[in-house]
């Protein structure tokens, strides 16, 4: 099994790695489905990512105390389990922020960032996934 022991500076270029890559995907998809500026959805995408980059971290520093208290293995169900358990901690401030700046009800809100949602989860199973595998090669086990 491996643990984990990730300095703040890895902390860091994990989640701008995440959120640069995820902006540039989804900030055009986000656009193309709404309607919405590209602009405008740059810029929604850009702030929920910067949500994401401070909660990413607390939630990945806590779900790592997790693991090595009860020493589990991450498998497909943890996996699935720590990134729906990520999305649902951001959609509570992140619904409000997408009311505002699209000037929308929160019930559009929350159908907008639904979508959002339906692009990350999988994207942030992938990406942690492929980070894992990248760092077991590439970075020493401390």
């Amino acid at each position: 099994m491996q643990v984990y022991q990730r300095s703040i500076k890895e902390r860091i270029v994990h989640a701008l790695l995440f959120e640069i890559l995820a902006i540039g995907i989804s900030a055009p998809l986000a656009a193309w489905l709404t309607g919405k500026s590209i602009v405008s959805m740059g810029i929604l995408t850009a702030v929920i990512a910067f949500m994401a980059i401070v909660w990413n971290m607390l939630y990945n520093w806590m779900f790592d105390n997790l693991q090595n208290r009860y020493r589990f293995e991450r498998t497909v169900w943890i996996r699935m389990l720590h990134a729906c358990g990520f999305e649902l901690g951001l959609i509570l401030v992140a619904v409000p922020f997408v009311a505002w700046w699209l000037d929308a009800t929160l019930l559009y809100a929350l159908i907008t960032d639904i979508g959002l949602v339906l692009f990350y989860l999988p994207y942030a199973f992938f990406f942690n996934l492929g980070y894992d595998k990248l760092r077991e090669r590439f970075i020493p086990s401390a």
